[in-house]
């Protein structure tokens, strides 16, 4: 029993015991009655008023008990009970006007008197009120099939009794028509009252059934006491108080407490209404035709008794009979439209089978197919005859069968109440020996199932298409970031744990080194041609078992399992690993015809003891980055210290935060020397950070850092401020020295700084627009040219000047070159340190240089910090320079020096000595020259 049933049944108990009082008072009330009337009452007085006026009163009471239960009745049902109450009353004043001459006027009492006018009234409203219960026919021919059945059983009971005892009757009461037809009321109104009970006992509504049928029964009772009443034996003999008035009894108070018993039902669990019995049915279709032979017996016995057919049994045979016939053409023409009627919805649902996409079995409880719609054909490719006679289990893949089989049983064992229908999805043998995804719903169908089912092969498909999407990378086919964690966490819980030995995983991190370059030159599309072939070849590179995938951009990783458990024996395989991944990953790619090289950086990380899965490719991220800083195109070995080195910098960029709010930042200036007078013709403003604790950051420690944090752009705007506001000093000062401000090409574009505020912070500090020189640090291949050209142009129409680091590497410089506006070209770091030991590099830098003279362009060298590189470069025809062959950065007061000391000497040729490099014969060299060093910043 379920949840609910068991409490509702639980409800129902306290309220059956309440109900089990009554009807022990009813049975001890009838049982003591029976028992006096059986005694006699001891005494003839005492048994005059136990048959009159105890009868009365057992009428009486079914009369209120009926008109109390009124108020608590639906409406519908309130006539029936009141009627029932009329039908008691008139019993109650029957008896009492028999008490009345017997008891009160000890006189016999009439052969007709006012009792017997009550007595005939107790039948029709009854009748009436058993009419009111019953359910009303739907149509005309209902109502007339109801009518004919009532009188079909009337009358078959009227021939019947007439045969037996009616007529005798008739005939002894004698001479008066009166008392003739008053004897012959009674027997005739409870035969009426007979038919009507048998007529409705199978069309009573099902509301407060209890309560009906008690006072059917308690109506049946008294009519039954009724017809021995008039039984001229008995009557003959009859006394009030006899046996006879414990039947009437009885049934007065059965209708007393009839009202009663539906209370019950109101506690009790509404469960569904069950389904009429098949002998009950057939007992109401037949009891037409049972009451047509009896009739027909009760002919026959007058008959085979020799005895004259009376007119009263004549013509209550003929009507019997031509009722039946009636009732019998009204049934013929009532099923022919039912027969038509089922015929047109038989050819409608056979259309709606027949034509449906679906197929539609009907499986035997024995899993026996008996019926298979046309539209198998189409779906499963078997004709629908095939499958009929064939056990449903045979046509379901062997995989799935244990689970139908299940799910089958289960539904099967459920109420239907709870689960009418279930849903099953397996896969069936198809006629071109393939398998189809199949769902199914299922219904109970006369102990067997109905499967409608339909074909859903492509949707299973296309989850699974979906379900592959979103774990694997739509451009290489290879497990994404969220699966690749997935298969990892499946290895480290596969690990044996508690024996303290190291894990067997490993996860290789790698970065294909100048994939940018490649998207910058080639293309994009270029590009993802080259990832599509490095995954296959990481594919192919890798172990079976073990696991390639692609993280993003050009990130990749690979996971590997089943490696020894000795520490060195475990590096040495997936380090030979890893090298094989990265000589194919390195090797040439051939992209539209073209031949393009990239590298691979890879990072390896090992599975130590309690290492979750983002630890480990984390682990592996950091070896990777390393293996990059270490000069790209290798393999790097996770240790501890790459993590604390994170900490680090995650510290520094932390206190960088708050560098700018506190002051920690000065600004030191390197100036730029004519390489021929050695006039200081500008100076780069370059920062310093002087952290709270008193360490000194230079630019190559915190802008790294700096790029990092979203403070890059505050650290710009106060470089480029602070450079103006002590230009604008110099100017004033009569020391008119343009300022270099290093600035990436992204800060420079974005929108925090855009020309209109260089132009206001010009005018703010009134230092001229020539004065200030803006030095691209770097090309970021995601701005457009021509974007930053109509910037850079606008700048130059202001009367800023335009500097290009960098240049002489790389795509870019020379990119700029021929499309940027520029005044100044910054000869890189690589190509002066070795520019006067290197011919080959000394033929670059000269041809580097004659580029930049012939476009009018300022050259100047960075790292100029020997004497002979600059001999080198004045000689390739390099206008200026700046290194610490001429001087370092200088904080305020000694760049104020140097400027009004007017310039730093230029070594000449007799400055280069066999054994070293000194200074010219006669000239003077600064402090700031022979120390070789940057000037220190002054304290906070």
């Amino acid at each position: 029993m379920s949840a609910q049933g068991a409490v509702l049944a639980g409800a129902a108990v306290p309220d059956g015991r309440a109900a089990l009082l009554p009807q022990l008072v009813v049975a001890v009330l009838c049982g003591g009655y029976a028992t006096g009337a059986a005694l006699g009452w001891g005494s003839a007085e005492l048994a005059v008023v136990m048959g009159d006026f105890g009868l009365s009163g057992a009428a009486l009471a079914a009369t209120v008990s009926c008109l109390a239960y009124v108020r608590t009745v639906a409406r519908r049902q309130r006539p029936a009970w009141v009627l029932f109450a009329v039908s008691s009353a008139m019993v109650a004043l029957g008896n009492g006007i028999w008490g009345w001459y017997e008891v009160v006027l000890r006189e016999d009492v009439p052969r007709t008197s006012l009792a017997d006018f009550c007595f005939l009234l107790f039948a029709p409203p009854a009748i009436i009120g058993l009419l009111v219960l019953a359910k009303r026919p739907v149509t005309r021919a209902g109502w007339v099939c109801l009518g004919l059945d009532a009188w079909l059983i009337a009358g078959s009971l009227l021939t019947l009794s007439w045969t037996l005892a009616l007529a005798q009757a008739a005939l002894w009461e004698g001479r008066s028509t009166a008392r003739i037809a008053l004897s012959l009321a009674y027997p005739l109104l409870d035969i009426l009252l007979v038919s009507m009970v048998l007529a409705l006992h199978f069309r009573r509504s099902s509301a407060n059934r209890a309560a009906v049928n008690t006072a059917i029964a308690s109506l049946a009772l008294t009519v039954l006491c009724d017809a021995l009443f008039t039984s001229p034996l008995l009557r003959e003999h009859y006394r009030s108080g006899q046996i006879l008035d414990a039947g009437w009894f009885a049934g007065s108070m059965l209708l007393a407490y009839a009202p009663w018993v539906g209370s019950r039902e109101k506690t009790v669990e509404r469960r569904p209404a069950p389904q009429p019995r098949r002998a009950s049915g057939s007992l109401a279709a037949l009891t037409p035709y049972l009451a047509a032979a009896v009739c027909v017996l009760g002919i026959l016995y007058n008959a085979i008794d020799g005895r004259k057919i009376d007119r009263v049994v004549l013509f209550a045979g003929c009507t019997v009979v031509l009722a039946l016939v009636v009732r019998q053409g009204i049934m013929l023409l009532d099923n022919i439209s039912l027969a038509q009627e089922l015929a047109q919805k038989e050819n409608h649902f056979r259309s709606l089978v027949q034509g449906s996409s679906d197929v539609i079995m009907i499986a035997s409880p024995t899993g026996v197919l008996r019926y298979v719609s046309p539209a198998a054909t189409g779906v499963y490719g078997r004709e629908a005859e095939e499958m009929v006679g064939t056990e449903f289990a045979s046509h379901i893949h062997p995989d799935d069968l244990g689970r139908v089989l299940h799910e089958v049983r289960r539904f099967l064992a459920a109420h239907p109440a709870q689960e009418p229908a279930t849903r099953i999805e397996c896969r069936i043998h198809h006629g071109d020996g393939s398998w189809l995804n199949v769902e199914s719903s299922v219904n109970r169908y006369q102990g067997g199932l109905i499967f409608n089912s339909r074909d859903v092969t492509e949707r299973v498909r296309l989850q699974a298409q979906l379900q592959h999407n979103a774990s694997h990378d739509p451009l290489t086919d290879l497990p994404n970031r969220a699966l690749f964690t997935e298969r990892i966490r499946q290895a480290l819980g596969g690990r044996r744990s508690g024996d303290g030995e190291p894990g067997t995983t490993a996860v290789l991190f790698i970065d294909l080194d100048g994939f940018k370059a490649v998207n910058d030159t080639v293309g994009h599309q270029a590009g993802d041609e080259l990832l599509v072939q490095a995954a296959r070849r990481l594919q192919e590179s890798v172990r079976a078992g073990d696991t390639a995938a692609r993280l993003g951009g050009d990130e990749f990783a690979a996971l590997i399992c089943g490696t020894s458990a000795d520490r060195h024996l475990r590096e040495y395989q997936v380090h030979e690993v890893a090298d094989r991944l990265r000589a194919a990953l390195s090797e040439p790619y051939r992209v539209d015809g073209t031949e393009v090289r990239v590298a691979a950086s890879i990072g390896v990380a090992f599975a130590d003891a309690g290492v979750s899965p983002g630890e480990l490719l984390r682990n592996a991220d950091l070896a990777m980055y390393r293996a990059k800083q270490a000069g790209k195109g290798r393999v790097e070995m996770y240790a501890p210290a790459m993590q604390a080195e994170v900490v680090r910098r995650a510290e520094l960029a932390g206190r960088l935060r708050s560098a700018l709010r506190d002051g920690e930042f000065a600004l030191l200036h390197q100036p730029v020397v004519d390489l021929c007078s050695g006039e200081v013709t500008a100076v780069e403003a370059q920062a310093r950070w002087r952290s709270a604790q008193g360490i000194l950051f230079t630019p190559a420690e915190f802008l790294r850092v700096a790029e990092d944090t979203d403070r890059t752009s505050q650290l710009a705007r106060w470089l480029l401020e602070e450079a103006v506001r002590q230009a604008a000093q110099r100017h004033t000062a009569g020391l008119p020295v343009p300022v270099a401000v290093r600035l990436s090409t992204r800060r420079l574009m974005h929108r925090e700084l855009p020309t209109k505020d260089i132009e206001a912070l010009l005018h703010q500090h009134e230092l001229p627009p020539g004065a200030l020189v803006l030095q691209l640090a770097d090309q970021d291949p995601r701005i457009s040219f021509d974007e930053l050209e109509r910037r850079l142009t606008a700048l130059r129409r202001l009367g800023v000047r335009i500097a290009l680091e960098g240049f002489g590497t790389g795509y870019a410089p020379m990119n700029a070159l021929r499309r940027l506006p520029l005044d100044v070209l910054k000869l890189d770091r690589s190509l002066t340190e070795g520019v006067a030991e290197s011919a080959r590099l000394r033929k670059i830098t000269a041809g580097l240089l004659g580029i930049a003279e012939d476009l009018g362009i300022r050259s100047v060298a960075e790292g100029v910090d020997r004497p002979e590189q600059v001999l080198a470069l004045r000689e390739m025809r390099c206008t200026h320079g700046q290194g610490m062959a001429f001087s370092g950065p200088l904080d305020e007061h000694r760049l104020r020096s140097s400027l009004t000391r007017g310039g730093y000497p230029v070594p000449g040729e007799t400055a280069l000595l066999a054994g070293g490099r000194t200074p010219a014969q006669g000239t003077r060299v600064p402090d700031e020259v022979l120390s070789n060093a940057e000037t220190p910043v002054p304290p906070a």
